[in-house]
């Protein structure tokens, strides 16, 4: 009986990518991709181009709303440390201040709300983003090394429903790409 490595099947194909040469180039060509229905497409360029994720239905984060639960975090953990370590396990009346004398708490409350507040936007960004990502298969595509310096490239998956091979070629042809070329996964 032969044993299936996984070695001998043929590579998928990811998609089609086009590549074009100036920002305006893509950012027309994500616009009209998404307007013909596309919604399994990504964009990639050397620098952020404003608007290009809004072009290809990024809408919505929620690194927002993570960082604002990761500071609330924080304000609750810094006053509970401080009441439980104050209050609680080592009450000292100082100058005839009450034991709960929250005001001379307000650095360390601030300080840890800004501390959870960018751990939780650094993790949920990197996370919401797939990353750190060491892999990817655009990284096969022809000439895609250009992504880091002049070239900018959109690319259609397999998985939309509106991919068809010959006609999403034919899309990306008509926006007057420098080429279109197949990614294999």
């Amino acid at each position: 009986m032969a044993e299936h490595n996984q070695h001998d099947e043929a590579p998928k194909v990811y998609g089609l990518i086009a590549e074009f040469d100036e920002v305006e180039q893509l950012l027309h060509a994500a616009r009209a991709a998404y307007r013909a229905g596309y919604r399994e497409l990504d964009a990639f360029s050397p620098f952020p181009i404003h608007g290009l994720a809004e072009s290809i239905g990024f809408r919505k984060t929620w690194v927002s709303f993570w960082t604002l639960v990761g500071g609330l975090t924080g304000t609750a953990t810094a006053f509970l440390l401080q009441y439980i370590s104050m209050v609680l396990h080592y009450p000292y009346m100082a100058s005839g201040k009450p034991l709960n004398s929250w005001p001379s708490w307000v650095p360390v409350i601030f300080e840890l709300t800004i501390l959870f507040g960018a751990f939780s936007a650094l993790g949920s960004m990197l996370f919401l983003n797939g990353l750190p990502q060491p892999y990817h298969p655009v990284f096969n595509a022809k000439r895609f090394e250009r992504a880091s310096s002049d070239g900018f490239f959109l690319c259609i998956e397999t998985t939309d429903a509106q991919y068809d091979s010959t006609k999403t070629r034919e899309f990306l042809q008509g926006l007057h790409p420098v080429e279109v070329s197949e990614v294999m996964d």
